[in-house]
């Protein structure tokens, strides 16, 4: 594995990744955000449709794939991820981006396992999520007080992951990691955030890479 923890762009890091490769992307609609993406041109799907030789996406949110379709997506299917042996699909990929989703999931181990019928032995599994020791985030925490409650998460998150957590769940698939990367925060995210915020980030991912916003996990079949 790769010891190299740099700090990268996700997006940008997801988007090479793909370049000329056979792409199955994971939670392809954003929904339910997929109609404002779609609309303000920044739906990934679509971007990596630019630079992908060939392109499939699974979903679990039917509406969001419907729109999907309207938008003449392409090679679309609905898939709980953590069912993934129901998919109607007998397809190797080169690249598989898992973007932001292992997080969402009740059983993380079902999908590590489910995902392999979908690789061949090259096969480069990206996985992408927020990080636990985000340095950020624990400021943001600190100052909403509140007893603890008011928790900058999204509501639909049931884990954080952090390299050592993320690193075993992949090991315990019996996949092994073949780089790490840490994400900072996304260049089109920095807008709509406090300057003082992004100045904090700047200077705790300076010192230490591993406070920023998220981690990566590139994975391949042992």
């Amino acid at each position: 594995m790769s010891e190299k923890f740099e700090l990268v762009q996700r997006v940008d890091f997801i988007k090479k990744s793909c370049e000329g490769k056979k792409v199955l992307h994971l939670g392809c609609t954003n929904f339910p955000y997929t109609k404002d993406s779609i609309e303000n041109k920044m739906l990934l799907h679509f971007e990596l449709e630019k630079v992908a030789r060939e392109l499939y996406g699974f979903d679990f949110d039917q509406e969001g794939l419907d729109i999907l379709t309207q938008a003449n997506g392409k090679n679309l299917f609905r898939a709980d991820l953590q069912k993934l042996e129901e998919v109607p699909l007998e397809e190797t990929f080169d690249v598989i981006i898992a973007g932001e989703m292992i997080e969402h999931l009740s059983n993380p181990g079902l999908f590590l396992q489910g995902i392999k019928r979908f690789m061949h032995r090259e096969t480069n599994l990206v996985i992408t999520t927020i990080n636990a020791y985000c340095a950020l985030r624990f400021l943001i925490y600190g100052l909403r007080g509140k007893g603890g409650k008011n928790e900058p998460v999204h509501p639909d998150h049931v884990a954080y992951y952090s390299y050592k957590t993320l690193g075993l769940n992949i090991e315990r698939a019996d996949l092994a990691v073949k780089e790490f990367y840490f994400y900072d925060i996304g260049v089109e995210h920095r807008p709509f955030n406090r300057g003082i915020y992004n100045l904090f980030n700047d200077i705790c991912v300076k010192i230490a890479p591993q406070m920023s916003d998220g981690i990566i996990a590139v994975c391949g079949l042992k």
